[in-house]
């Protein structure tokens, strides 16, 4: 099991909603390791190089680059828990400018 921590980013294999098979996406981490300490779970955001369709709970990645992602990308306000297990490998960290803003986003769409 890869240890991860709030901000990383992740590669983790999503099954499909309508269990049709699966694919290799990168995550943004959004659990802290306070969760993670006692937990096999790690709760995530899905990251998308999709950046012309921003939805609510969105954020636009400006450090792209610096989070160690391959194309310019957006955390989308698709959340998941996965098994810690499911995560293949650690790929970057997300800026701290942008790790606040895709806090914001959660803050606006669950109303916290």
């Amino acid at each position: 099991m890869i240890a991860c921590e709030q901000g990383d980013i992740v590669l983790v294999v999503f099954a499909f909603t309508d269990e049709s098979g699966d694919k290799r996406r990168p995550a943004v981490i959004l659990s802290t390791s306070d969760y993670h300490r006692n937990r096999q779970e790690a709760i995530i955001a899905a990251i998308t190089s999709n950046v012309d369709r921003v939805l609510c709970g969105d954020h636009l990645i400006a450090g792209w680059r610096e989070a160690g992602l391959l194309w310019p990308s957006t955390a989308t306000g698709i959340i998941r828990t996965v098994k810690r297990s499911m995560i293949e490998r650690r790929l970057g960290k997300m800026p701290a400018a942008d790790m606040e803003a895709i806090r914001g986003q959660l803050r606006r769409v669950l109303a916290l």
